[in-house]
């Protein structure tokens, strides 16, 4: 039973390493090479716009604990409003 066993084993292997060498000859093609720098820029933009989004997050936590508007205008408050009548 040990040499049917090695024969679906290798044959398994063999089967596998095909694919994989078949995989990466269509990686260096000129779609493949094509397709991966797209890859590279959909990743490298969404991760900006993770970055993005979480300065502007910051900054806005930032600016609610030091009681500043966007754009660093100060707040009005009654006693502001009252000065004005």
């Amino acid at each position: 039973m040990g040499r049917p066993l090695w024969f679906v084993a290798g044959a398994g292997v063999g089967v596998y390493a095909a694919a994989r060498a078949r995989r990466a000859a269509e990686s260096l093609t000129a779609d493949g090479l094509r397709d991966r720098l797209r890859g590279w820029q959909v990743g490298a933009r969404l991760f900006a716009d993770e970055v993005h989004q979480g300065r502007t997050e910051r900054e806005t936590e930032l600016r609610e604990q030091l009681g500043l508007r966007p754009h660093g205008l100060p707040e009005l408050t009654t006693t502001d409003t009252m000065k004005d009548h």
